[in-house]
């Protein structure tokens, strides 16, 4: 038990120390509340303070604000186990139980998007929700870094099957790796031309004044990848 609430520490040491409880009223756990090794509502201490998860039910909301993390833990582990994907669907939360579903509406343009809680934070003041960058991006957050959205619960670890609502993003094939980046169009076409010989779908697109050079056609993150990696492709991996 020590050791796992030493990795969330790890995790969360470069969140900032000044951090509040912005739910209210404040949550205290009742004594019929059991929590064992296998629980979602496991408490745990980040820099000091304990945390106490707390049952919620599919329909319950909460407002308040949302950021997003991505880069810096990318690939780094989560606390529910799972290794944390910047470009899947998902979210950190302080006291909602890990693996819960929920609906996340930035009220600023009432966008929406559908994400499962599997870690913890953030301990910043004032925020109630982290937002991987996929799900941020698609709200709108990640060009604003932060929102006030509205959370609706829609289902919970304990949720009978039949009522999840949760579905799964897409397919679309907008995931790509960029190659080459160049201020002329020139070169972009003969970057472009070169490279059409060995990859799929080389495509152009002119971003921020620049003419990128793009691998496309991926529908996921796992699949560009592994075309990466196959293909000793020195770029990264957009979406």
């Amino acid at each position: 038990m020590k050791l796992l609430y030493l990795i969330i520490f790890i995790i969360f040491i470069g969140c900032s120390p000044k951090e509040e409880n912005i739910y209210s009223p404040q949550y205290t756990p009742s004594n019929t509340t059991s929590y064992n090794s296998k629980s979602k509502l496991k408490p745990y201490e980040v820099l000091g303070r304990w945390y106490y998860p707390r049952e919620v039910k599919v329909g319950d909301t909460f407002t308040g604000i949302s950021s997003w993390y991505g880069p810096n833990f990318h690939g780094k582990l989560t606390a529910n186990g799972e290794i944390y994907d910047m470009y899947g669907y998902t979210a950190a939360n302080k006291i909602l139980p890990l693996n819960t579903i929920i609906k996340v509406i930035n009220l600023s343009n009432n966008k929406s998007v559908v994400v499962r809680v599997n870690d913890r934070g953030p301990f910043v003041k004032g925020r109630i929700l982290d937002l991987s960058y996929a799900a941020g991006k698609k709200i709108g957050i990640d060009k604003t870094g932060t929102a006030m959205v509205k959370i609706i619960v829609l289902s919970t670890p304990n949720t009978p099957k039949k009522l999840i609502s949760y579905k799964k993003p897409k397919k679309n094939g907008k995931i790509k790796i960029q190659i080459g980046a160049f201020t002329n169009l020139s070169g972009a076409k003969i970057f472009k031309q070169e490279y059409s010989n060995y990859y799929k779908n080389v495509t152009i697109q002119k971003i921020n004044n620049k003419y990128k050079v793009f691998v496309t056609g991926f529908n996921s993150y796992e699949s560009a990848k592994n075309y990466k990696i196959k293909h000793n492709i020195k770029g990264f991996i957009v979406k």
